[in-house]
């Protein structure tokens, strides 16, 4: 089947036709386009409807970590991957069918341009051919029919009688004339009748098959490129099938990671006070002083096995404690005196006011003086409020619990912080060994500011930690050594102003430690004595100063290069170690200032 032969006559069909085909191909072309554009749309509006829902990087610590919460942002993330995607299939599309197809409809064009003109070229030479024969052939008709004309009149006169000879002899030669001139019209005729005959054969059995033939060719590879383009458009959706189909088992993924239990624990996490629930109110008998007897005594005792149950207070955190059917109802509170108000101490380290119930007699005392000892709870807790504005630093206006978490993230922050100065420590001190062996390499000299201000970074970063480990200790109730055996009975004290070391207390200043005994207003009662330690503790070993350290800070024991120390206490894993001179002075120095030997017998003691 061709073209060439079996459209032969159909030159303007095929014109047309080949210009329909060019016009489907541009019609496909804007078809694809507007798909890459609904394409780039949908991928546009799926990351702004992810921007949209996703966290906010400013509320990290107020987004709640819940497993759905987590899910749904996984998600997110997800759908975000699948946008992506989407915007994959709109470029491939795009350079692979549109692009494609555009530059091919453009050279389309021009091939099927020129083919057309020479199909017309072709079929203006075989006209050409045509009229040359067709004016040869009235030519010769011409000359025929003048010659016939001629040759009628010869005979006429011929026969004529009355025709003079020379008129017989003209007309035999126009006849000869006529005659000549026809024969040379017939064989120039019959020449251009060759010669067009071969021209038509030519023009409708090569020239325009062939030109036939290349429009046909060009048609069908027309036809084929429009196949691959709708192959490469399926293509550009199946590429990223499998991705996709990842994005939708993530979310299938997320999905089942949504944990009921877990979120359940992590709201018990986030609000869990740490506070006990409010205790039984105990009885409070105030008709005693009516039927009173002889005997003071006997209601003194009976007042007494009434009064087991002391009434504590906390003053602080459980002011604005929100209790389960609203605040928390004020109990009738007995008169309260300069004896029975004091500052007591948990074993995790917190203090709180304890309110101790008096003998009888010593309370008819009071109804009958009544003179109030201290102020009321009103100003009490005013008092309270202001001494929290600067307790900040330890979390304590918290309650236990998320003041223990806070505590944790930052001691883990510190201890990050710690070993990237130590990691910078032990390179400068490579690089120092390098520059000693090398001296054309660097003078070690001007590594030492560098030097002493990470060391410097090193003992303010333990400081710190050791801050905070001891109110988490206190918070956890794990805090020992002098720290639990020091009571204030200053109701100044309910708030903790620092962490407590071993030999006094430190501010919230991280540079700043106050040391010597805490603070006393009023009167010294008999418990501050009770747990004062006069012993001083065991030599487990010495050590010599490796390196001279000033011992601004409170608590700490200033030495020289080469000094020996008694070693008192260990090394905690706060980089401190506790050492006493011979003179008996004692304090903190950094354990890496110090070579260090302990005696087998004694350490650990």
């Amino acid at each position: 089947m061709s073209w060439g032969t079996e459209l032969w006559d159909q030159f303007d069909s095929l014109d047309k036709h080949t210009q329909w085909g060019i016009d489907f191909l541009e019609r496909y072309a804007k078809f694809v386009k507007e798909r890459i554009e609904i394409e780039q749309n949908y991928a546009k509006q799926l990351r702004n409807l992810v921007k949209k829902y996703c966290p906010k990087r400013s509320s990290k610590d107020e987004e709640p970590r819940f497993t759905s919460c987590v899910a749904f942002f996984n998600i997110l993330n997800e759908l975000n991957d699948y946008a992506g995607q989407r915007e994959v299939v709109a470029e491939e599309m795009a350079h692979r069918v549109y692009g494609e197809l555009m530059r091919y409809a453009h050279d389309l064009k021009t091939e099927r341009k020129m083919h057309l003109q020479e199909g017309r070229k072709a079929q203006q030479y075989l006209d050409m051919c045509w009229k040359q024969m067709d004016n040869s052939k009235r030519k010769f008709e011409r000359e025929c029919r003048e010659a016939e004309k001629a040759q009628q009149s010869y005979e006429r006169l011929d026969n004529d009688t009355n025709a003079t000879k020379a008129d017989v002899e003209k007309a035999k030669q126009q006849l000869n004339l006529r005659t000549h001139m026809a024969d040379e019209n017939k064989n120039e005729y019959a020449a251009q009748l060759q010669n067009f005959n071969g021209e038509q054969h030519k023009h409708f059995y090569v020239v325009i098959p062939q030109i036939y033939k290349q429009l046909q060719e060009m048609d069908e590879r027309r036809t084929v490129k429009l196949s691959e383009c709708y192959r490469g458009f399926a293509d550009s959706e199946r590429k990223v099938i499998p991705i996709i189909s990842k994005c939708l088992e993530g979310m299938i993924l997320a999905a089942k990671s949504v944990d009921e239990r877990r979120d359940s624990q992590m709201v018990v996490d986030s609000f869990k006070s740490g506070f006990e629930p409010p205790g039984d109110f105990p009885f409070e008998d105030y008709s005693q002083h009516i039927y009173r007897t002889i005997s003071d005594g006997t209601i003194s005792a009976s007042k007494q096995e009434s009064g087991k149950v002391d009434v504590k207070t906390t003053v602080g955190k459980a002011k604005g404690k929100l209790w389960l059917f609203g605040k928390k109802p004020k109990p009738q509170s007995p008169p309260l005196t300069p004896t029975s108000l004091f500052t007591s101490s948990t074993p995790n380290g917190s203090q709180f006011l304890t309110f101790s119930i008096e003998p009888v007699h010593y309370c008819m005392n009071e109804i009958k003086t009544g003179k109030p000892r201290i102020p009321s709870f009103r100003s009490l807790k005013r008092g309270w409020s202001v001494k929290m504005g600067t307790a900040l630093e330890d979390f304590s206006h918290l309650p236990p619990e998320q003041r223990r978490k806070k505590l944790q993230q930052r001691i883990d922050e510190l201890n990050r912080e710690l070993q990237k100065e130590s990691d910078q420590k032990e390179a400068l001190n490579k690089m120092k060994d390098v520059y000693e062996k090398n001296p054309q390499m660097g003078d070690p000299g001007s590594l030492q500011p560098k030097l002493a201000e990470t060391m410097n970074n090193i003992d303010r970063l333990r400081m710190e930690i050791h801050k905070n480990e001891a109110w988490l200790s206190e918070v956890e109730g794990k805090t020992g050594g002098r720290g639990d055996r020091r009571h204030s009975s200053d109701i100044n004290h309910l708030v903790t102003q620092g962490r407590e070391s071993p030999e006094g207390s430190y501010t919230d200043d991280a540079n700043q430690e106050v040391r010597g005994p805490p603070q006393q207003h009023g009167h010294h009662n008999e418990f501050d004595d009770e747990f004062e330690d006069d012993d001083p503790l065991p030599a487990i070993g010495h050590c010599k100063a490796i390196y001279p350290f000033d011992g601004h800070n409170e608590g700490t024991l200033a030495m020289k290069e080469g000094e020996v120390l008694y070693i008192i206490e260990e090394d905690k894993g706060d980089g401190w170690t506790r050492a006493r001179r011979q003179n008996g002075e004692e304090g903190y120095v950094p354990t890496s200032y110090i070579d260090v030997t302990l005696e087998k017998n004694s350490k650990g003691s």
